[in-house]
């Protein structure tokens, strides 16, 4: 006999709206902290963004922090940052060290004799270090790099919501585009709070992000218009209560499946790419969140064209969506 995992029953009866103002205000609170954060912390941009560079040093010694500082301070090269890096696929005897240097003045970050003496230096008190990998950028550079960055999430977001509008009704757009926002914000905000490396590879897992989250809202959006079309006389809000249970075992499997593959990459993926995996699980989770919450609901608030084959008079739906929950 044939086992087969259920991690949501064939028919669910769940009342999405019931709890409705609920989550409105905690995703509200969310967005207006993860802004706040942001604007109050700040981000822990990378090199790709700060300019200067970073030097990924490798030795077979236990690292002394303290000790690594105190020699490099004497070198009076600038601001310089040194974090060690633990990662359960390192072996008993492999030590990783992350160095930063700021930026100097022009394009090029750090010069190659200053690097030298850097590596000089370090191997008056350890000499077993050696530099595995040495990444520069310079200011010019990163300032270029996040204005290219802004245009890219902005042009992808207009992007979709032109798709979106094109393909269902604005009042879809809208919802879908207030979601991406939501999860894109909340991804950014946690980066702030646990001032977690953002950086090139951060951009990218928030474009993805973006995409699982709209790739899921269409999904519900495709199934709503179907309803929609075969039951001309239902109210919007029991078909939306419809729609989301007959996607929700297609919701949860798809990121069950997607966490688990994310969730060994952050354990065993190492160091070089954990914050993009982060922020592609925290998306994931963020991600189904909206979809269940936040786009239908203002979809319902905006209110739709209830018969698609001519143009119909827009569902009373704002009064509906007050009289629920």
């Amino acid at each position: 006999m044939a086992f087969r995992l259920k991690l949501v029953p064939e028919e669910t009866h769940i009342n999405w709206f019931s709890v409705q103002w609920l989550t409105f205000g905690i995703s509200a609170v969310l967005m207006v902290a993860s802004l706040v954060v942001t604007l109050v912390m700040g981000l822990n941009f990378g090199i790709d963004f700060r300019g200067g560079t970073t030097i990924r040093a490798e030795s077979t010694q236990t690292v002394d922090i303290a000790q690594y500082r105190k020699t490099l301070d004497g070198l009076q090269i600038g601001d310089v940052s040194i974090t060690e890096i633990f990662d359960n696929a390192f072996t008993q005897n492999k030590n990783i060290t992350q160095i930063r240097l700021a930026a100097g003045e022009g394009d090029a970050a750090v010069t190659p004799e200053e690097l030298d003496r850097v590596h000089t230096a370090l191997l008056t008190i350890d000499p077993t270090v050696k530099f595995v990998s040495v990444e520069s950028v310079g200011p010019k550079v990163s300032g270029e790099l996040v204005k290219t960055a802004f245009y890219a999430v902005t042009a992808a977001t207009i992007g979709i919501m032109i798709y979106i509008w094109f393909r269902f009704e604005w009042q879809f757009a809208v919802g879908a585009v207030v979601s991406m926002v939501h999860d894109a914000l909340l991804t950014v905000g946690i980066f702030a709070l646990f001032q977690i490396r953002f950086d090139l590879t951060t951009i990218a897992a928030l474009l993805t992000v973006v995409s699982y989250s709209v790739n899921d809202t269409v999904v519900v959006f495709d199934r709503l218009r179907e309803n929609l079309m075969k039951y001309k006389t239902t109210p919007l809000i029991d078909l939306m209560n419809l729609t989301v249970n007959e996607t929700l075992s297609r919701t949860v499997m798809t990121g069950m499946t997607t966490a688990i593959a994310l969730t060994a990459m952050l354990i065993y993926g190492g160091d070089v790419i954990r914050s993009f995996v982060f922020a592609m699980l925290w998306g994931v989770f963020v991600g189904t969140y909206s979809t269940l919450y936040m786009a239908k609901n203002i979809v319902l608030w905006l209110g739709v064209k209830r018969d698609w084959s001519k143009d119909a008079k827009k569902d009373p739906t704002p009064a509906e969506f007050r009289d629920i929950g």
